[in-house]
C-alpha cells in the first residue's frame, strides 16, 4: 500500500512543477512588459513634462487685435469712431454685467472654471451625440481654444491648425488666470454689424455700456456670437428669440437664476436700437477731418495707432452749437442754390473750437472751407486796420476824413489807387471812425492805412493770428488779400477777449487703449493788443448792428450785446463777430470764383445772427467788461470835439483814457468835461487837411520815425 502511494504522489508534484515552469517565460516577459512599460510612463511623462516646461517658456504670438479708436466732444460724448472694418473697445471684466458673464458661460463653457482649457466631459458627450446622429451637431471647444484660435490662427478645418490650437490653449492656461482669458474672449469675440467685443455690441445694440446691460439684454447677445447672421435680431428675430430663450433655460437648470426668472425675462419687451442710430456719420464731418489731421500731421500720431489702436481723442466740439451751426446753414442757404457756406466759432477765453461748418454737403465735396486762403475778407478785415490806428497811429474814434471819391497816389507818386464806396455811396462831409465802422466807408478806411502805414497793419494782423500773404499797398484797407475764416475767427477772439490772444485748440487731450496720456493741450495766453485800446474797438463795432450800420437789417435777431464787421466782394459775403464768449466768421460765396448778387451777399449776416443766439440761448446776455485805462466822454459827433450846451447833437463815445479830446464845441469850456489843450477849429481844419495829403509823404513821414 505505501508502495502504491508513493508512486501515485510523485507524478503530482513533478506536474505541478512542470506547470510552473511553463509559465515562468510568460511572467518574465510579463514582468519585462512592465517594466517597459512603467519605463514609456515615466518617459512619456518626462517628456509631458518637458513639452509643458517649453510652453511655458514659449512666448504667445502676437495678437494683433485693432481696437476703435473714438472722438469725444467737449460734453464726453462719441461723436467718430476710426476703425479698419472692426469695430472694437475693449473693457475690464469688472465693466461687463454679471449677467452678460454668466450667460456666455452657461452657453458657451459651463466647466469654464473646472477644466485646464479642454473640457473632456464636453468633449465626450458631444462625440457621443455626433454618433448616434452620424453628424457634427455639437462642438466641444472651450472658450480658451477658442480664444486661441481667434487671436492666433485662421479657421480652416486642418489637422495643423488644431495642433497649433491645442498648443496654444495649453499656454493661455498657464500664463493668464480664468478672469484674464474671460475678459480677453468677451472684449474679442464678433457679434454682427462689425462690432468686436461686448462693449461695442452693447453700444451696437441698446446704446448703453456692457456694465450696465440687463438679464434679456445679456441673454440675447450671448446667443449671437453662435452664428452672427443666424441669431442677430436685426437678420432674424425669431432665431434671436429662440437662442436667447436656450440660453435662460439652460441658466435656470444650471441655477443661476429661477424658472420665473427665466420665463418673465424672455417675455420682456428689449427696446434694439435701429440698426445706425447714433452713429454720427452725418455730424460735424469737417471737423472731424480738420481733428484726423491735426492729430497725424501736427501731433504725429501714427495712421495705424489712430485706425486700430484704440485710443480716445478728447475734442473742443460743443455738440449743442455744432447742431446750431450746421442748422443756421442749411436755413440760410437756399436747397436749390450753388453757393457754398462756411462758418466756424471759437470760445475766445479758450481758444476751444465750438462749432465748425465746411460745406453745405460733405458728401459731395469735402473741402473744408473753414480754412480756405483763397477768399478776399473784404471789409470784414477793416477792425485789424482802426486796431492798428487806435494803437499804434495815433487816431481816435472821433479822428475824422472827408467821405467823398478820392484818387491816392503811393510809391512816390508814380501809382494811384482809386476805391469807391458800395453802390458810390458817399457822406460828402467829414466823417469819425464810428461812423466810417458803421457804415463801411471805403473811403475813409484808404485814408486810414495811409496815415498809419501798411507794413503796421500787416504786423498787427501777424500779431492777431493771421499769416496769409499780405503786400503793403492802399488796397490792403479793403481785405483785398485772401484770409481764412479761421483766421478771422481767432483773430476777432483775440477782440473778444481783451487783447489776449490764445491759440485756437481742437484737441485737449488723447489716451491710449489703457488711459494713459499721450497729449495733452496747453493753450497759452498772449496779450498782444492793450485792452484799452480792444475795448475801444470793440464799442466801435458795436455800431454795425446799430441804425445806418451794415449789420443792422439782423440787429432784431440778436438780444445780447455783439460786436462785429460785415465783408463784401464781388465775389465773397462775411460776416465775423463775437460776444465776450464766442468769435464766429461766417463766409458765403462760390467755390469758382462767381460773382454774387446784392440779394446773396446778405446770406452771411442771418447765418450769424441764428447761429450766435441759438449757440448761446442758455448763456445770459453780458456786456463786454470795460478796463482799466478807458473813459466815455459826451462829444459832438460833427466835430469831434467835446460836447457842449452850444452843440446841437450829442454822443456818449469811448476812449483810451488821455486821447478823449479836451476843447468842447465852440471854443467854450463852460459846462463841458475836460479841459482846453491848445487846439482850435483851425487845427482841425489844418488836420483834415494834413490827411488828405498823399499817401507817399505820410509813409517816408512814418519811416522817419
Amino acid at each position: 500500500m505505501r508502495k502504491s502511494t508513493s508512486c501515485t504522489n510523485k507524478p503530482r508534484r513533478w506536474r505541478l512543477s512542470a506547470r510552473i515552469e511553463q509559465w515562468l517565460p510568460f511572467l518574465w516577459r510579463l514582468n519585462k512588459l512592465i517594466q517597459l512599460a512603467g519605463i514609456a510612463l515615466t518617459v512619456c511623462l518626462v517628456a509631458m513634462a518637458g513639452f509643458l516646461l517649453y510652453l511655458r517658456a514659449q512666448s504667445l504670438p502676437a495678437a494683433n487685435i485693432s481696437q476703435t479708436s473714438q472722438m469725444f466732444d467737449l460734453q464726453g460724448h462719441v461723436i467718430d469712431t476710426f476703425h479698419t472694418g472692426e469695430n472694437r473697445r475693449s473693457v475690464p471684466l469688472a465693466n461687463i454685467s454679471p449677467n452678460l458673464v454668466q450667460a456666455t458661460l452657461a452657453v458657451e463653457d459651463r466647466r469654464f472654471r473646472e477644466h485646464s482649457g479642454f473640457d473632456m466631459k464636453g468633449m465626450a458627450r458631444a462625440a457621443f451625440v455626433n454618433l448616434e446622429s452620424l453628424s457634427k451637431k455639437q462642438g466641444a471647444s472651450t472658450l480658451t481654444q477658442q480664444l486661441a484660435r481667434n487671436l492666433y490662427l485662421t479657421h480652416e478645418r486642418t489637422w495643423t491648425r488644431k495642433l497649433k490650437e491645442a498648443m496654444y490653449t495649453i499656454q493661455l492656461e498657464m500664463t493668464y488666470s480664468k478672469d484674464e482669458i474671460l475678459e480677453m474672449y468677451l472684449n474679442q469675440i464678433y457679434y454682427g454689424h462689425g462690432a468686436y467685443g461686448i462693449e461695442s455690441a452693447a453700444q451696437l445694440y441698446f446704446g448703453k455700456s456692457a456694465e450696465d446691460l440687463t438679464l434679456a439684454e445679456s441673454t440675447m447677445l450671448a446667443g449671437i456670437p453662435k452664428g452672427p447672421k443666424y441669431y442677430s435680431p436685426y437678420m432674424n428675430m425669431k432665431n434671436a428669440k429662440d437662442r436667447q430663450k436656450m440660453i435662460l433655460q439652460t441658466m435656470a437648470d444650471q441655477s443661476l437664476i429661477t424658472q420665473a426668472e427665466a420665463d418673465a425675462t424672455y417675455d420682456e419687451l428689449l427696446s434694439l436700437r435701429t440698426l445706425g442710430e447714433g452713429s454720427q456719420e452725418g455730424f460735424a464731418p469737417y471737423f472731424r477731418d480738420y481733428i484726423r489731421l491735426i492729430a497725424v500731421d501736427k501731433l504725429g500720431i501714427d495712421e495705424q495707432l489712430l485706425t486700430e489702436g484704440g485710443i480716445r481723442i478728447y475734442t473742443t466740439l460743443d455738440s449743442s452749437m455744432q447742431q446750431a451751426a450746421e442748422a443756421a446753414v442749411a436755413e440760410g442757404m437756399p436747397e436749390s442754390s450753388e453757393m457754398q457756406a462756411a462758418l466756424v466759432a471759437i470760445d475766445p477765453r479758450s481758444g476751444y473750437v465750438k462749432a465748425m461748418v465746411g460745406g453745405r454737403n460733405y458728401k459731395a465735396n469735402q473741402y473744408n472751407r473753414v480754412f480756405a486762403k483763397t477768399r478776399q475778407p473784404g471789409s470784414s478785415f477793416k477792425p485789424i486796420l482802426y486796431l492798428t490806428a487806435l494803437q499804434e497811429g495815433g487816431m481816435t474814434p472821433v479822428s475824422q476824413f472827408k467821405s467823398e471819391p478820392t484818387t491816392f497816389t503811393y510809391d512816390e507818386g508814380r501809382q494811384t489807387y482809386e476805391p469807391s464806396n458800395y453802390n458810390d455811396k458817399y457822406a460828402h462831409e467829414f466823417i469819425d471812425m464810428r461812423r466810417a465802422i458803421a457804415s463801411s466807408d471805403n473811403i475813409y478806411a484808404v485814408n486810414t492805412v495811409m496815415a498809419v502805414g501798411p507794413e503796421k497793419v500787416i504786423n498787427m494782423a501777424r500779431r492777431l493770428g493771421i499769416d496769409s500773404p499780405m503786400k503793403p499797398v492802399p488796397s490792403l484797407a479793403l481785405g483785398t488779400f485772401p484770409v481764412s475764416p479761421f483766421e478771422m475767427a481767432s483773430a476777432f477772439g483775440t477782440l473778444a477777449f481783451g487783447g489776449k490772444r490764445v491759440e485756437p485748440t481742437a484737441i485737449l487731450r488723447i489716451e491710449d487703449r489703457r488711459g494713459d496720456v499721450i497729449y495733452e493741450a496747453k493753450p497759452q495766453e498772449t496779450q498782444v493788443v492793450e485792452p484799452a485800446h480792444a475795448y475801444v474797438l470793440t464799442s466801435l463795432m458795436e455800431s454795425v448792428f446799430e441804425a445806418g450800420g451794415t449789420g443792422y437789417r439782423v440787429s432784431a435777431m440778436l438780444k445780447r450785446p455783439v460786436a462785429g464787421k460785415t465783408g463784401t466782394t464781388s465775389s465773397d459775403a462775411w460776416l465775423v463777430g463775437y460776444t465776450p464768449e464766442l468769435a464766429t466768421a461766417v463766409w458765403v460765396g462760390y467755390d469758382k470764383g462767381r460773382s454774387i448778387t446784392p440779394a446773396e451777399a446778405h446770406r452771411a449776416a442771418p447765418i450769424f445772427a441764428t447761429f450766435t443766439e441759438k449757440a448761446l440761448e442758455a448763456v445770459p446776455p453780458k456786456i463786454f467788461p470795460m478796463p482799466e485805462g478807458v473813459v466815455s466822454v459826451y462829444i459832438d459827433p460833427a466835430s469831434g470835439l467835446l460836447a457842449s450846451a452850444a452843440c446841437k447833437d450829442k454822443r456818449l463815445e469811448t476812449f483810451v483814457a488821455g486821447t478823449e479830446p479836451a476843447l468842447p464845441c465852440g471854443g467854450h469850456s463852460e459846462g463841458t468835461a475836460g479841459s482846453s489843450n491848445g487846439a482850435d477849429l483851425q487845427e482841425l481844419e489844418d488836420m483834415h487837411e494834413e490827411k488828405h495829403r498823399s499817401w507817399w509823404s505820410h509813409l517816408k513821414r512814418w519811416w522817419g520815425e
